[in-house]
């Protein structure tokens, strides 16, 4: 399988996603480490681009952070709100803060509105990688955001197995109000005090899932819901996730398949196996994809496709005779793979979601 480079009249500094709002194919967005956000009409020969929103003046880019999601409300044509996910810079003694922040347009869609930031969440960031920072809403109409274990190496605070704060964690919230966020009732620890600033004295009722290291670009299938996720190793081993609500997907006692902490026998007993993990002698920074559903590549239909950051090799999953996934390699890009994307495709006139990929290649 070859690549093919797509709008290339067009450049952009450290693009972490790119996608299109609900039901609208005719624009696409782009996400750049340092804060901007970029938009651009569909057209193969584009050569412009616009802001849609930028927030560069408050973006920490130290290490893995900066402007690193974007999730249009599902009711976005009426609505023109949306949801940021970024890091900014604390006057502490911590290294930053991850925000997810709700934005809301001016302008029909055309633009958002940095003055009409709604600061929903904030976590406390110990050190400066490891920020996940992922945002997407889910099937049940819930807003889903990833993060990592917090940062420097080895989870040095255990963060991935501790649920009274939210790092290293999947998170679930309901923002469907008109202010805050609320729980969703079937969370594993409702009911117990909001952890609003990242942590609590109790088990974090916005949990949805724990024990991951660093989910680095992940997103649901849209025929099957499923949530697939790329959980980014340490010194070994990579892997790919589904992530199920209660799950504990083993990080900090294990890497992939692998103990890493203790070295030998680490706990294994409800603890969440990776679909697949891989060794570094292949790669060594996933970065999570989707499951195909478009039209125009069959051989990929229903399969996971996802690659490696640091040798940017493309692969999908694939089954085995016995229903075991495998990995069967697509390409080998010589990109820094740093995101995918997926498009509305337009079908008989009318947008239609569908599994039409677009890697986004750090400039």
């Amino acid at each position: 399988m070859s690549i093919e480079r797509v709008f290339p009249a067009l450049e952009f500094q450290q693009p972490l996603y790119l996608g299109q709002a609900p039901d609208d194919a005719t624009r696409w967005f782009v996400l750049e480490k340092g804060g901007r956000m970029r938009v651009f009409e569909n057209e193969a020969n584009v050569a412009v681009t616009s802001v849609f929103l930028d927030l560069s003046a408050a973006v920490v880019t130290t290490s893995e952070g900066g402007l690193l999601g974007l999730a249009f409300a599902p009711d976005f044509a009426t609505t023109g709100t949306a949801y940021v996910s970024y890091t900014r810079s604390r006057p502490s003694d911590v290294a930053m803060q991850s925000v997810v922040s709700r934005f809301t347009s001016p302008d029909a869609g055309r633009t958002l509105d940095p003055g009409s930031e709604e600061v929903l969440l904030t976590i406390e960031q110990p050190f400066a990688n490891h920020n996940g920072g992922g945002i997407a809403f889910g099937p049940d109409g819930y807003l889903y955001l990833g993060m990592g274990d917090g940062g420097s190496g080895g989870d040095p605070l255990d963060n991935g197995q501790t649920t009274t704060n939210l790092l290293g964690t999947f998170i679930r919230i309901d923002v469907s109000g008109n202010s805050g966020y609320a729980i969703p009732t079937d969370n594993p620890f409702a009911g117990n005090p909001l952890c609003s600033l990242g942590a609590g004295s109790a088990d974090c009722p916005e949990i949805f899932a724990w024990g991951f290291r660093n989910p680095w670009r992940w997103s649901f299938d849209r025929s099957t819901g499923l949530l697939w996720a790329g959980d980014v190793g340490q010194n070994r081993r990579e892997e790919v996730d589904v992530v199920q609500r209660g799950g504990n997907y083993g990080w900090r006692y294990r890497e992939g398949f692998l103990c890493f902490n203790p070295s030998n026998d680490c706990p294994s007993a409800g603890l969440e196996d990776p679909v697949i993990d891989y060794p570094h002698s292949i790669g060594n920074s996933i970065t999570g994809g989707y499951v195909y559903r478009g039209e125009l590549l069959p051989p990929l239909r229903g399969r996971y496709v996802f690659g490696d950051f640091g040798t940017g090799r493309l692969w999908m999953l694939d089954s085995d005779v016995d229903g075991n996934y495998i990995m069967r390699e697509l390409a080998a890009t010589g990109l820094s793979i740093s995101s995918f994307g997926e498009g509305n495709d337009p079908v008989r006139g009318k947008p239609r979601r569908s599994g039409r990929r677009r890697i986004a290649r750090t400039a």
